[in-house]
């Protein structure tokens, strides 16, 4: 891809234009692309992994071991939690311990809520206690999570657009000036001075989207 994009950028504006174009291509864009892809599993694997504590709880309750529960999992659950919990089902009628196949999940899935499931099952399985019990507490903070998560979304609603609106201003003013007064923003293409002036406007540009982004982004 970054190929393609060099080629097409030396094609429209030579070899600055072929670095930079390689540079999105082969950096930026894919990396940003994956990024979107792999955050969107996250998300979907973090909102049921509530679900499937529950159905744990519930086997566990009526007398079912907890391998038949995660069997349970794997052969009724939705994507993408159906292929982590195979996996983990899989690597346990081969032996693997385990703690061993949670530390494998949370490798594909690092996030804190199965990092709270791994230290349960692994704690339960070592000590013993009421699983039952263990799992539900943690079904119950993992919906807590969730609902300030939603909560802490919408109150960062109003920041997130004004964060939009301003990164979005000054592409829409060059949109404008193009289509009014096309020689007025031309210049800024065809100079070598308006080459820098681009590239240090893309810089700055790029910087404050990076701090507005890190301003409206709550991480807890």
């Amino acid at each position: 891809m970054g190929v393609v994009f060099a080629g097409g950028g030396f094609v429209i504006k030579g070899l600055l234009g072929a670095g930079l174009a390689f540079f999105i291509g082969f950096l930026g864009l894919p990396r940003w692309a994956l990024g979107i892809m792999v955050a969107k599993r996250q998300k979907i694997f973090a909102n049921q992994l509530a679900d499937a504590i529950d159905v744990i709880v519930r086997g566990v309750k009526s007398g079912l071991p907890l391998n038949q529960c995660l069997r349970i999992i794997s052969a009724e659950s939705p994507e993408p939690l159906k292929s982590e919990f195979q996996a983990l089902v899989d690597g346990q009628a081969m032996g693997v311990p385990l703690e061993v196949g949670m530390q494998r999940m949370y490798e594909n899935m690092p996030l804190p809520e199965v990092n709270f499931f791994s230290i349960v099952l692994v704690i339960q399985q070592k000590t013993g206690g009421n699983l039952s019990e263990s799992l539900g507490n943690l079904s119950t903070v993992l919906r807590s999570r969730k609902l300030m998560k939603e909560k802490v979304k919408a109150l960062s609603a109003e920041a997130n657009a004004s964060a939009m609106i301003i990164g979005a201003l000054p592409i829409i003013v060059m949109a404008l000036v193009y289509f009014t007064r096309p020689a007025y923003i031309m210049i800024l293409f065809n100079e070598p001075a308006g080459h820098l002036v681009l590239m240090g406007a893309a810089t700055m540009m790029s910087l404050g989207i990076f701090i507005m982004h890190k301003m409206v982004n709550f991480k807890f």
